[in-house]
């Protein structure tokens, strides 16, 4: 058994995660912050991997259109969340309900680019990227329709999914850190190795020496 130090790590990003999702739940202009760097970050690793597999220009150009106008939503995001941090944490009711319709824009753009290309330009996919886009579809509707639905419910969710994430890696990192235990125990606590007897017999031994025998010496009774 090897020494592993990975259960410190998972306890570190344990801690991290529980604390950002709590920071945001209590200070709503960074929701917008984290909101748009992950659409931006999303957005950018897209592209590459999308031009080279995508083979008619028609899906190519559809999928850059998309691209461009969820990273402009980002960027949009990330400016009101660091804007309303430097003015003491306020953000204006208008920007709430900016960020409930590009979360919905963002969704249901994803949906139909997603089914327009499967239906009408016989892209094939997989039954999981299917239900998945059924989901995000549905959610980008159920957005639109809630009244009060804002920043501070992603909050919410947010701070739900960090604390789940957290106490999964705090359980996980715990059974690292028993085999850790483990192995610092039997390195303090060495085992003494027993000699099986049932494989390993001694013969007996003597210190008597046999007399030689001259065999040209004639015998006598």
């Amino acid at each position: 058994m090897k020494a592993s130090y990975g259960w410190l790590f998972k306890w570190i990003l344990a801690a991290i995660l529980i604390t950002v999702g709590l920071t945001m739940y209590f200070q709503k202009p960074l929701v917008f912050l984290v909101t748009g760097i992950i659409i931006v970050v999303f957005s950018l690793f897209r592209v590459v991997p999308l031009v080279k597999s995508l083979k008619k220009e028609v899906l190519r150009t559809m999928n850059i259109i998309e691209i461009i106008f969820d990273f402009l939503l980002g960027i949009l995001m990330i400016y009101v969340g660091y804007e309303a941090i430097k003015s003491g944490n306020n953000i204006d009711s208008f920007w709430s309900t900016v960020y409930k319709y590009t979360l919905a824009f963002i969704f249901i753009t994803r949906g139909v680019v997603f089914f327009y290309s499967t239906v009408f330009l016989d892209e094939k996919t997989e039954q999981i990227k299917f239900w998945m886009h059924v989901l995000i579809l549905a959610l980008g509707a159920f957005i639109v329709g809630l009244k009060d639905f804002n920043e501070e419910s992603i909050a919410i969710l947010l701070l739900i999914i960090s604390v789940t994430g957290g106490a999964y890696l705090i359980y996980d990192g715990s059974k690292g850190y028993g085999k850790y235990r483990q192995y610092s125990s039997e390195l303090n606590n060495p085992k003494v190795k027993v000699k099986d007897k049932k494989i390993e017999k001694e013969l007996p031994t003597t210190d008597k020496v046999k007399p030689e025998v001259d065999k040209d010496r004639p015998y006598i009774n």
